[in-house]
């Protein structure tokens, strides 16, 4: 067993589609070597940069596998976007035309043990399923048993709901029949303990006629509203006609899911009652919510900031699933 950690501890992986980096964050925290990044992201690139010393790697579709370094894991938070296939099963050239096909050619030529991948959850319902059906036949021809599961960050010590769908991958020789992902915490984490002082937000509050808050709502005890069922966003009001980015919470509960894009008056936030003063989160309390250091140099520009978090990942959910991979590997091998 000692010498199976020893060398999982020399692992390398790659991170595509890296965003800002959050991937890389988690696999480093387990003390795995980076050896290559891609994102096309010309301001992502720079933040990654900011916090990694490396630039990343432009348009992975323009990229030679054959000049991406050796590597044991692939890590790629890979684009929503919608697959060009026409639900005929044929597996790599049903993907091709899309970015997962890049994960795939890469994958090909270098043959690594893990591909570690996360997307939106609503990639289980595209195309009636038939997408995740593609998918996972693609994975299986390229020499792989697909293990994938729907987790929301908010059951996992996060105070903030964001569901996504994560893919582990084993190279078949491994002779792994079984990943268990992590099992939910359930932590009694709220919003409240991870925002900033007063003094620090106040340009991001909201001053509006068309407030309206429900009083009601507010005095009863988050138990009294949800019951043992509480790590989730309790909504407490609106702004005008309470539609997108028009709904208040309560910092008793958890942030919404974090938007790149989406307007209203609390666009890619959520608005939230803090301190008797409605207002929307700051990027720094965005970052907190998505598991990132404080130490981590956000842009100075907020929209930028607000785009790149929205854009990313949870590291404390990869952290954990990173755990597991490699717990996984060494039982193993």
């Amino acid at each position: 067993m000692g010498k199976n950690k020893d060398k999982t501890k020399e692992y390398k992986f790659i991170d595509l589609f890296a965003g800002i980096g959050g991937f890389r964050l988690a696999l480093e925290s387990l003390n795995l070597k980076c050896v290559y990044s891609s994102e096309w992201d010309k301001f992502a690139q720079q933040t990654y940069k900011n916090r990694f010393n490396e630039l990343p790697d432009g348009d992975i579709t323009k990229v030679d596998e054959k000049k991406i370094p050796k590597h044991n894991i692939i890590c790629a938070g890979f684009p929503c976007q919608a697959f060009s296939i026409s639900g005929k099963q044929k597996g790599f050239e049903d993907t091709r035309g899309t970015l997962f096909f890049d994960i795939v050619r890469i994958a090909k030529h270098h043959n690594p043990e893990v591909l570690f991948l996360e997307n939106v959850k609503n990639l289980t319902k595209h195309r009636n399923g038939e997408t995740l059906k593609i998918i996972e036949k693609t994975l299986d021809t390229l020499g792989y048993t697909a293990f994938h599961q729907v987790i929301n960050a908010s059951h996992y010590g996060v105070p903030a709901s964001r569901e996504r769908i994560y893919f582990v991958c084993f190279r078949k020789d491994l002779n792994i029949k079984n990943f268990d992902f992590p099992k939910p915490t359930f932590e009694n984490v709220k919003l409240s303990k991870i925002l900033q002082k007063d003094k620090d937000t106040e340009k991001y509050i909201i001053n509006r006629k068309d407030i309206k808050i429900n009083e009601e709502k507010i005095k009863l005890k988050t138990s009294d509203i949800f019951g043992n069922n509480f790590l989730k966003p309790i909504r407490i009001g609106t702004i005008n006609n309470g539609g997108q980015g028009e709904r208040i919470y309560s910092p008793e509960g958890h942030a919404i899911t974090l938007s790149a894009y989406g307007g209203g008056a609390a666009g890619k936030t959520g608005a939230y009652l803090i301190n008797g003063k409605v207002r929307k989160l700051s990027p720094r309390e965005c970052a907190r919510v998505m598991g990132f250091p404080d130490d981590f140099k956000l842009p100075e520009n907020s929209n930028q900031a607000y785009k790149q978090l929205g854009n990313s990942v949870v590291v404390p959910v990869l952290t954990l699933i990173s755990h597991k991979i490699i717990d996984t590997i060494n039982k193993n091998i």
